[in-house]
C-alpha cells in the first residue's frame, strides 16, 4: 500500500518530529504523527534503553533490545539516534536536533528535561518555532507533579481500579496501563492545533499535558453522578444499573464466553423469543426490569444454562440478528486469525523487521480518504544513527565520525 494520497502529499509531510520518549503514552503520540507522514527522530542510548525494548513479548522467547513484540508496536515509523545525553558533548547534536525539528515530545518526570539544559525555554531559544509538548502524569504544576508514575500506578489516581472489580472484593484494575492508552490523543490533538497556530502565527507553543486528566474523561458519568447526586459509585463486577441481564457468559468449548445486555423489557422479550422461550425464561420473576435486577443471580444462571449448550459465534450471530446486544469476547487468535471485520479493514499488516523478519502489526484505528498511513517497522537501537547526522542535520563525515568516537553516540 502506498503511504502517498493521490497527489503525491502525505498529510504531515515536512513535518519534523523530535521523539524523547519512553514507555507507551509518549511514544504513541509521535508513532501516529509518523503514521501520517511526519519525520520522526527517536532519541535513546543504550546505556538505559527504552523500557519497552526490555519488555515482553520477545520473538521465539529470545531476549534482547530489537525483539520486543511491545517495542514494536508502540514506536514504528521513527529513525532511531543512539544518544548518551550524560555525554559532554550530547548539546552539539542536540542542538542541531532542536533546531531542525518542528515538534519535540518528552515525558520525563519534571526536572529531567531541564538538567539536560531542553527545558521550553532553552528550546524555544534555540528554536522559536518549535512545538514542544510534554506528557506526564500530572502535569508541569502543582503539589504532585514531581511524582514519577507509569500508567500502572496512573489507573489508580484515575479511578479506575476503584471502579473496576466485583462489589464483595477489593479494586482491580484494567489489564493494560489503562492511561497509556486513552491519554495520548488529547496530546495528539493538542499538537496539531498548535502547529495550526503556528502555521497562522509563525510562533511555536509549550503544551502541559497531564495524562491522569486526561484519563478522568472517561470516568465522566461517575463524576457527574457525585457531583449532581453525591452518589459514589463503586465495583459492580459485570453488572451494570441499566440492564438485565447484563454479563459475560460461558458458551461451548474452552474457556468462550459472550456478552449479553438486555437494556429494556422489550428488548428482555426479544431476548426470550430469540432463544426459544424456555420456561424459565416466562417466570412472572423476571417480567420487568425491577424483578430481573432483585433476581439477577438466578437470571445469570439461567441465561449461562443456555449460552454453554451453544458456542459464542453462534450466541453472538443469533442475538445480534434479533436485535439484542451481545458480543464474543475474543482472544488473540480471534482478533488476528478469525475475525472478519478485521481481516476486511486490513488492520493487521506485514512488515520486514532487521533482526525479527516479517512480522504482523497493528495498523491505525481511522482511515483518511486520500492517504494511506505510513507503517515501517519500529527501529533497532540507534539503527539510523549515521543517516540522521549526516542526512537530516547535514554533518560532515569528518563531523560524525569524530562525535563517533567520542562516545557519544552509545
Amino acid at each position: 500500500m502506498n503511504e502517498k494520497d493521490k497527489s503525491g502529499v502525505s498529510p504531515l509531510e515536512r513535518i519534523k518530529v523530535l521523539d524523547f520518549c519512553v514507555s507507551i503514552a509518549g511514544p504513541v503520540l509521535s508513532t501516529y504523527l509518523g503514521g501520517f507522514g511526519a519525520e520522526v527522530v527517536k532519541v535513546e542510548t543504550s546505556l538505559k534503553p527504552d523500557i519497552l525494548r526490555l519488555s515482553t513479548p520477545y520473538k521465539e522467547g529470545l531476549s534482547g533490545a530489537d525483539r520486543s513484540g511491545l517495542f514494536q508496536y508502540m514506536s514504528p515509523n521513527k529513525y532511531s539516534i543512539a544518544l548518551n545525553m550524560n555525554h559532554p558533548r550530547k548539546d552539539e547534536v542536540v542542538e542541531r536536533l532542536v533546531k531542525w525539528a518542528d515538534v519535540m515530545t518528552e515525558n520525563f518526570t519534571v526536572g529531567v528535561k531541564e538538567r539536560w539544559g531542553l527545558g521550553y525555554s532553552d528550546v524555544s531559544r534555540i528554536n522559536p518555532r518549535i512545538v514542544m509538548a510534554s506528557t506526564n502524569s500530572q502535569g508541569q504544576s502543582g503539589p504532585h507533579c514531581q511524582h514519577p508514575a507509569w500508567g500502572w500506578s496512573m489507573k489508580s489516581l484515575c479511578g479506575f481500579t476503584h471502579m473496576t472489580g466485583w462489589p464483595d472484593r477489593d479494586g482491580t484494575a484494567p489489564a493494560p496501563s489503562y492511561t497509556d492508552e486513552v491519554a495520548p490523543w488529547f496530546a495528539l490533538a493538542a499538537i496539531l492545533a498548535a502547529l495550526d497556530y503556528r502555521r497562522r502565527t509563525g510562533k511555536g507553543q509549550y503544551i502541559d499535558h497531564s495524562q491522569v486528566e486526561a484519563s478522568l474523561h472517561f470516568l465522566a458519568p461517575a463524576i457527574l453522578d457525585y457531583t449532581a447526586n453525591g452518589r459514589r459509585q463503586t465495583r459492580q463486577g459485570n453488572s451494570s444499573s441499566r440492564a438485565c441481564p447484563h454479563g459475560c457468559y460461558r458458551c461451548l468449548g474452552e474457556d468462550r464466553w459472550c456478552v449479553i445486555a438486555a437494556f429494556s423489557d422489550r428488548e428482555w422479550n426479544i431476548f426470550c423469543k430469540a432463544i426459544g422461550e424456555p420456561d424459565w425464561a416466562m417466570d412472572s420473576r423476571f417480567i420487568n426490569f425491577r424483578g430481573r435486577k432483585e433476581n439477577e443471580e438466578e437470571l445469570d444462571r439461567l441465561v449461562e444454562s443456555w449460552t454453554i449448550e451453544h458456542t459464542a459465534e453462534e450466541v453472538m450471530s443469533l442475538l445480534q440478528s434479533a436485535g439484542v446486544t451481545a458480543g464474543i469476547v475474543e482472544d488473540e487468535e480471534d482478533i488476528m486469525d478469525r475475525d472478519p471485520h478485521l481481516k476486511f479493514r486490513e488492520y493487521f499488516r506485514w512488515v520486514e523487521h532487521p533482526v525479527m523478519g516479517k512480522e504482523r502489526v497493528m495498523g491505525f484505528p481511522f482511515k483518511l480518504s486520500r492517504s494511506v498511513p505510513a507503517l515501517r517497522p519500529a527501529p533497532c537501537l540507534g539503527e539510523h544513527t549515521e543517516k540522521v547526522c549526516s542526512d537530516l542535520l547535514g554533518m560532515s563525515g569528518e563531523e560524525f565520525i569524530d562525535l563517533l568516537q567520542s562516545g557519544v553516540f552509545t
